[in-house]
């Protein structure tokens, strides 16, 4: 087996370490089908806006979403391509084992 010696992995392990939680996990592809404010975030997880904020804050520093101001509201959309990959490879139906 040959291994790439010059890529260290780095970007990926951030994105993963990110996308380990269930809650981010759902965020990241609630967010692929469509650009969401907080509020439709946490009231679609049925989950309180300070916990859903502290995991966008999370997803944002982290590069994975950016949010884009529209009047008064905030709607966020994901802009890595490396996290999209990711959670559309997981999000895939899988044959039972």
């Amino acid at each position: 087996m040959d291994f790439d010696k010059t890529k260290t992995y780095e970007r990926e392990a951030e994105i993963l370490k990110a996308l380990g939680h269930p809650i981010r996990l759902k965020i990241v592809a609630g967010l692929l089908a469509e650009a969401c404010n907080v509020k439709k975030i946490w009231e679609c997880l049925g989950l309180p806006q300070a916990t859903v904020s502290q995991h966008l804050a999370l997803l944002k520093n982290k590069g994975i979403i950016e949010g884009r101001r529209n009047g008064v509201e905030v709607f966020y959309t994901v802009i890595s391509e490396d996290a999209r990959r990711i959670v559309e490879a997981v999000s895939q139906k899988s044959t039972p084992l």
